[in-house]
């Protein structure tokens, strides 16, 4: 028999304990039968068990739990070891209603399934198909390494056309977004009320009969939900909620100032909105690798085209933070140095040696693995400053970090007049 079977009643008081349970805890079904399951096993689920057995009572409904959602419900020793690979068997466990004659449920009749050898086939089939999909996903990498370099190529090009897409996504969220922030502050204000109200209620209540049966029930339904916990956890549940929803909000608005679509192409920039915006897009790139420091400056808008210098910042702050092996410090200066702006990204990184220092802004040059870069952001970032008749510098160290030095025009090209509007 692969199959354990037991009875408890809504206490979880045991009623029946099959031969497949007596052999594989060792607990004889005399010693087992009439006695509380989990001071029996002390290690056993106890509040997820709770939640299942009561459902099947309150719904009559089966329940049911995978070895995927939970592995096993009794650690049990695999005992097959043909199949090898792991230490405890798997198991299915399914939790069905015993009735009386009435309809009412008695009892739950728990069953315990060994699935350890499918379990082990299926985990090693789809350990089988990860490891093809990854050899498929490296393959893939090399069949389009030579299309992903031509198109980063366009990509200068391609960024009015990109941002228009990310104004457009964060428009179409921000709607939806402004009505869950709504509907969210209603809510709360509810809450706050309905808080309110039981809190007045709680105040009297000790001038109330307590051993009448409806304060009994009233106090034996406190208990089953926990209430006072309740009433404390709401108000920090909609506080996250609120935060959650302002967060969604602010990253929108990031997304729209990175992408600058509804501001034209060349004008007047906030140099320090622009790096602020690219810092929130980059975030998941730079939050577990370096603590930023803005040094910020008194800087005048500069003439230039705001989406582009995005690309710039985002390029070398994304550079900086694969630079750092561990944890480190990325810095952001700005200042005015007469009819300039000076912007300076350092990192505490690896630095670069005189090779890679000397070719740093040539096309196709990486000092990352194959397949992790293409070589051409800083090539790409380059053509951009030179466009905006500026001058891009660095300075490097092997072991000691890596620094650049960009400096634009405050009032643009010479030759402004000349460029698109």
């Amino acid at each position: 028999m692969d199959t354990g079977v037991f009875l408890v009643d809504r206490t979880i008081k045991v009623l029946f304990w099959n031969r497949f349970m007596v052999m594989h805890t060792g607990q004889p079904a005399e010693s087992v039968e009439g006695r509380n399951l989990f001071e029996l096993f002390p290690d056993f689920p106890r509040r997820w068990f709770e939640r299942k057995v009561e459902g099947v009572f309150v719904l009559k409904n089966q329940a049911f739990s995978s070895w995927e959602q939970r592995p096993y419900l009794f650690k049990f020793a695999h005992n097959r070891p043909v199949t090898g690979g792991v230490e405890s068997m798997y198991q299915d466990v399914s939790l069905m209603p015993v009735l009386d004659i009435a309809g009412k449920a008695i009892a739950v009749c728990v069953s315990i399934r060994d699935v350890t050898d499918a379990a082990i086939y299926a985990t090693r089939m789809k350990e089988t198909m990860e490891t093809l999909e990854q050899e498929k996903n490296e393959q893939r990498i090399l069949i389009k390494k030579l299309e992903e370099a031509q198109s980063q190529l366009l990509q200068s090009e391609k960024m009015a056309a990109i941002g228009q897409l990310a104004a457009g996504v964060a428009h179409e969220i921000n709607n939806p977004i402004g009505f869950i922030k709504s509907n969210m502050t209603s809510l709360q204000k509810y809450t706050a009320s309905l808080v309110q109200l039981l809190e007045a209620y709680i105040k009297i209540e000790d001038q109330l009969d307590q051993n009448s049966s409806e304060m009994q029930t009233i106090a034996n339904t406190k208990d089953q939900i926990d209430f006072e916990y309740l009433v404390e956890d709401i108000g920090d549940l909609m506080t996250e909620s609120m935060d959650g929803v302002n967060r969604v909000s602010k990253i929108v608005k990031d997304l729209k100032d990175f992408s600058h679509v509804d501001q034209g192409d060349w004008k007047y920039e906030d140099l320090h909105r622009c790096i602020d915006s690219t810092l929130n897009v980059a975030w998941n790139e730079l939050k577990y690798k370096a603590e930023i420091k803005k040094q910020y400056g008194e800087v005048p808008q500069v003439f230039c085209m705001g989406s582009q210098l995005n690309q710039v910042f985002l390029n070398l702050l994304v550079n900086a933070a694969h630079a750092i092996e561990n944890r480190g410090i990325i810095t952001i200066t700005t200042a005015q140095k007469g009819e300039k702006v000076l912007i300076t990204v350092a990192d505490t990184g690896s630095g670069m040696n005189q090779e890679q220092l000397r070719r740093v802004f040539e096309p196709f040059f990486t000092t990352k693995p194959v397949g992790k870069g293409t070589g051409l952001g800083m090539s790409l970032s380059y053509g951009i400053i030179d466009k905006h008749e500026g001058k891009i510098e660095v300075e490097s160290q092997e072991g000691e970090g890596t620094t650049f030095n960009i400096w634009l025009p405050i009032e643009g090209p010479a030759t402004r007049d000349a460029l698109p509007a």
